[in-house]
């Protein structure tokens, strides 16, 4: 099912603790606006909560503030208005409270998971994972509001949950299912039949919670998710100037306000509830204030009042989604890591990582966003983030690492770690950027409550194992319930002689007799809590330093996909390198892969690479990514490419670049450059198609006897696109084509013959007794255009030097090779009844109709094969490019499979098809062309091809290797002689099409296609598509009157095909054996 159109929001706010952490999560926040996560108008704001315990409502009542307020300013008022909710899309996250498995919360903690329809490659966080879910599941088809949503915990919800917005009002609560075990220690609503909420119970009691189950026994979780109507957001933005609700807001603390801690399920949500009465709510207070709090109680049921009297009125309802899911992330590592890892999968997850030895990762567990260099072996259920190690280190199982680089390894060496969680922190301290390690257990408890342990044992056991003493960890006067791992003075920030490392934890693992050197030197260092530690904590340096190792890898990843020949895009990685500023290194790379490549495939698909991370850079200015690429500064290193340095050549190109990365229109013009490098490449991968092109000698004709070669057109059936270079030696091709005559004629011809003369006379037309272009060729000057294809003649020319008559780098001049040779000149003459752009192979089966009555005129023979790869040369010759489906289609007689395999030297085979007898006939009765009368720019639509194979876009592979398959398909319908699955096939084929080459199908054409559709069983536009003529397998025989018909409005010509596979007339049937017919002198008079 389509996924819903996401929500154009109007504001994002992500609220957070700590006044250091605004600037870096606003710039997170931007960073996902240009992967285009996030719409480009939405206003992204990250707001500091007003105290750091004013709660999740206080929170909420401060974003909403500050929301409104940015928004009535961008409309011009002067103050703050409710007006400006009126049309508004607002999400309010938020990042809650710390987390000891990841320092900047639980919102940024990483998630083992990879979204491939993603256009910008980047670590998935729950953060994403949350911005998704409410931009096309949860918020689609809301009315303007504000949303809320927690970020602490892991959510799944369902494409289309199913909840519906009619008549809606009020605030409404989104609910998750979980178990009632579950439930003892969360959140949970009890509805009526209606959905309004009656109660919010947090721990409640047995009775409580059962009371409220579902018909399957789950019970609805509170799940962190809320939206607010426009009528109450308005109730509860007035709130904000009421005290000491002001209080919860930053104009209130700066006024001198007394801060107040605000639940917003448990304070605002549950005022709203129906079954909550006034006296119980003002007399209650949230599960997240201390008890005991006398003056808060007072200070709270004040707060309370408020908003009783202002939200009291607004219903509250409850959309449940029954196959979503909830977990908290709580604060136990066991929990954590069961988040992150798969229990039943033999295999680890590996995610954005580049890992030597993936036979070392144990069964489920992950890896995300790391470099593992040599042996690294990693037990089952443990789990490695942003960590850069080398070899040989063990970790087994149960263990969490986080944050640690190579520096750390030597640390690590000879130790098997189990059931603990090492992490490295970015501090600063005093302004003093630094490094720090923390160590704990997986069964450590992180709660003040309880006997608590540190390394999975007792203090007790602790302290007697390792020597450390309690007046180590904590003050004296620091009361015995307080005395807990948060607040133990544990880790090590800052050593007097050296830096620090895991060395200065890991010693309590197994201490050694080593005299108390290792607890002296841990004493002798600054040690913080972990509470302590989190204020110090440097995310902007944190987030930094992951971004450059997601880099790291990302930078290997793109030279093993190239290297190794892997179909996978790189694209979304060029957008992540270029849309976060680290373009460089990845061109770097690239250059280093292209200048040693030992293959030209690899080699043309790094610079391809090159050129999109250039149009990358444009940011869609600077015109089309298809024009010329023959300025002259960049001759220098096509030079090199061409006389295959292709070091010095990429080493030229990367030098030019240089002088075009000042604005887009440069960068456009050298991305058109790299192609046209890439170019080079495939036209030498080409080339080596020439090692099957061979020729016999016979007796040269006499002057002035001509040679004639007519050729029939060719229609493809199924695969074409995969006879394309690189694709025909990179993937491997096959396409089933047709020779046909049109309207009975061969509508492609050509004829040479010797003259006296030692000179080229030239000819083109469109038929062969009208010449409309002649020119005469004197000297080697005359043929230097010979590559340049919009050059008058210059096929004709390409066609005399790939046939061997001439040589354009000899010393001789034109006169003295002919004279020396054949003792006079040729005139060649080459013509089309076909309309420009027909699609039905004109200019390769010109091609070979030219070489083919060129050769004989020289005196040489050359075979049909040896002609389809002499095609395929001279159409590099001429700078042309194309594959070979058109002449194998033109030149071989009637229905056949062209391959060629994923190979080089370039070669092709041939197929015939057998059908049933008589089907022949009934093809030629079904088979019809229309021409659209729209010129077809196959150029244009080739260099997109080309560059979407190069990208390895995932459609794209997978379509071409469809038509390779169908083709196989097309040819078993072929041989059963079915009408009605050639017209699925053609049907099929055509679909393929505008997949490979989107913009293909002009408007008209559809609506053409669209007239002829209940007379057809298939139709297609001929070759790329975009034009020229379109042929259909008609229901009914002899339907060309009929359809001129239907189509008179149009005003298109309908003609006639006929199949070309036995030598008798147009009248009595196919008329051609020989897909082309070359007649000899000895047929002709002189």
């Amino acid at each position: 099912m389509e996924q819903p159109k996401g929500v154009d929001w109007t504001v994002i706010i992500l609220t957070c603790q700590y006044q250091e952490s605004v600037h870096v999560f606003q710039t997170e926040l931007e960073v996902r606006q240009k992967r285009e996560q996030i719409p480009p108008g939405t206003l992204l704001l990250a707001v500091e909560d007003p105290e750091t315990r004013v709660g999740s409502g206080g929170a909420t009542l401060n974003a909403l503030l500050v929301a409104a307020e940015h928004l009535s300013a961008r409309a011009g008022f002067t103050v703050v208005t409710s007006d400006v909710l009126q049309s508004a899309r607002i999400l309010i996250l938020h990042m809650g409270r710390d987390f000891p498995f990841e320092d900047c919360g639980r919102a940024f903690t990483c998630l083992p998971v990879e979204n491939p329809e993603a256009p910008v490659e980047a670590v998935v966080c729950n953060l994403d994972c949350l911005l998704d879910i409410m931009s096309h599941r949860l918020g689609p088809g809301s009315p303007p509001g504000v949303w809320i949503c927690s970020t602490d915990m892991l959510l799944s919800v369902p494409p289309n949950p199913g909840i519906s917005w009619d008549n809606f009002r009020g605030a409404r609560v989104i609910a998750l299912p979980g178990s009632t075990a579950y439930a003892r220690n969360h959140g949970v609503f009890l509805t009526d039949a209606q959905g309004f909420v009656l109660d919010i119970y947090y721990q409640g009691t047995e009775a409580e919670i059962q009371r409220c189950a579902r018909p399957d026994g789950r019970v609805p979780l509170v799940s962190g998710v809320v939206f607010f109507s426009v009528e109450t957001a308005e109730h509860l933005l007035a709130t904000h100037v009421s005290p000491p609700l002001d209080a919860c807001t930053y104009m209130g603390l700066d006024s001198g306000a007394r801060p107040v801690q605000l639940s917003l399920f448990f304070d605002i949500l549950l005022c709203m509830a129906r079954n909550v009465n006034r006296e119980d709510f003002l007399a209650g207070q949230p599960p997240e204030m201390g008890q005991g709090d006398s003056d808060g109680a007072g200070y709270l049921q004040a707060a309370r009042t408020e908003l009783w009297r202002e939200l009291r009125d607004q219903p509250l309802t409850m959309a449940y989604v029954p196959d979503g899911s909830y977990s908290y992330l709580s604060n136990s590592a066991s929990a954590f890591l069961g988040s992150l890892t798969f229990p039943r999968a033999p295999r680890a997850r590996v995610v954005h990582s580049q890992v030597e030895e993936l036979e070392l990762l144990g069964g489920g567990s992950s890896v995300v966003s790391c470099l593992l260099e040599g042996p690294v072996q990693l037990g089952a259920g443990s789990v490695l983030q942003h960590c850069h190690l080398q070899g040989p280190v063990h970790i087994g199982t149960g263990c969490l690492l986080s944050g640690l680089d190579t520096a750390q390894c030597e640390a690590l060496r000879g130790l098997e770690l189990h059931d603990l969680v090492l992490q490295g922190h970015h501090v600063r301290l005093h302004g003093a950027p630094g490094r720090v390690f923390t160590l704990v257990g997986r069964l450590d408890s992180w709660e003040r409550q309880g006997t608590g342990t540190y390394l999975n044992m007792s203090w007790s056991e602790f302290f007697q194992k390792t020597g450390v003493r309690d007046w180590d960890l904590w003050d004296p006067d620091t009361p015995p319930a307080e005395r807990c791992l948060l607040s133990a003075r544990l880790f090590p920030v800052l050593h007097p002689l050296r830096a620090l490392g895991p060395q200065d934890l890991l010693w309590m693992l197994d201490p050694q007799e080593d005299g108390g050197k290792a607890l002296r030197a841990w004493r002798a260092c600054w040690r913080l809590s972990w509470e302590q530690l989190q204020p110090c904590l440097d995310r902007a340096a944190i987030l930094a330093s992951r971004r450059d190792l997601f880099f790291c890898q990302a930078l290997r990843k793109a030279r093993h996909v190239l290297e190794a020949r892997q179909d996978l895009s790189l694209r979304p990685l060029i957008r992540a390198a270029v849309r976060e500023g680290c373009p460089g290194p990845l061109l770097a790379t690239l250059d280093q892969v292209a200048a040693g490549a030992g293959d030209p495939g690899v080699a043309a698909r790094a610079l391809a690479c090159v050129a999109d991370v250039l149009g990358c850079m444009a940011e869609g200015q600077g015109g089309l990514r298809s024009g010329p690429a023959a300025n002259p500064g960049w001759m220098r290193p096509f030079s090199y490419l061409e006389c295959g340095d292709l070091a010095g050549g990429v080493q030229a190109l990367a030098q030019e670049r240089d002088k075009w990365l000042t604005r887009p229109a440069l960068l456009v013009r050298a991305a058109r450059h790299y192609e046209g490098a890439g170019q080079i490449l495939i036209r030498q991968a080409v080339m080596s198609a020439q090692h099957f092109v061979s020729m016999e000698p016979v007796e040269l004709p006499a002057p002035g006897q001509w040679v004639v070669a007519e050729c029939p057109a060719r229609v493809d059936f199924s695969g074409g696109w995969s006879d394309t270079p690189p694709l025909a030696y990179e993937l491997g091709g096959a396409v089933l084509g047709l020779a046909v005559q049109v309207d009975g004629r061969r509508p492609i011809g050509a004829r040479a013959r010797r003259i006296l003369e030692p000179e080229l006379w030239l000819a083109v037309g469109p038929r062969q007794d009208k010449m409309a272009m002649k020119m005469v060729c004197w000297s080697l000057d005359d043929l230097q255009d010979y590559c340049q294809p919009h050059a008058p003649g210059a096929l004709l020319k390409a066609a005399f030097i790939c046939a061997g008559i001439v040589h354009i780098g000899s010393k001789l001049s034109l006169r003295e090779q002919l004279l020396q040779t054949f003792g006079g000149g040729f005139e060649l003459h080459a013509w089309s009844e076909l309309p420009h752009g027909s699609g039905l192979g004109t200019s390769s089966i010109l091609a070979g109709a030219a070489l083919a009555a060129l050769q004989r005129a020289a005196g040489r023979v050359v075979g049909t094969e040896a002609l389809i790869h002499a095609v395929l040369h001279l159409e590099q010759v001429l700078t042309t490019g194309g594959g070979w489906q058109d002449q194998v289609g033109g030149l071989m007689p009637g229905i056949k499979v062209g391959r060629s395999r994923a190979q080089l030297p370039l070669k092709v085979e041939v197929e015939e098809i057998i059908v049933p007898e008589g089907f022949v006939q009934q093809l030629n009765d079904h088979l019809l062309l229309v021409y659209t009368g729209k010129t077809r720019l196959a150029r244009n639509l080739l260099q997109d091809v080309l560059r979407n194979w190069y990208a390895r876009l995932p459609a794209v592979v997978q379509n071409a290797h469809s038509l390779v398959r169908h083709t196989e398909e097309c040819a078993e319908a072929f041989r059963r002689g079915s009408l009605p699955l050639l017209g699925q096939c053609l049907t099929s084929y055509w679909e393929q099409k505008k997949l490979m080459a989107p913009g293909c199908e002009p408007l008209a054409v559809r609506r053409m296609m669209d007239v002829l559709a209940p007379h057809v069983h298939g139709q297609s536009l001929a070759g790329a598509g975009g034009g020229g003529f379109l042929y259909l397998l008609t229901k009914e025989p002899r339907q060309k009157e009929a359809l001129e018909a239907v189509l008179a409005k149009t005003e298109v010509p309908v003609l006639g095909v006929w199949l070309l596979v036995g030598d008798r007339s147009p009248h009595c049937g196919p008329p051609l054996s020989r897909g082309y017919s070359c007649k000899s002198p000895d047929h002709l008079a002189a």
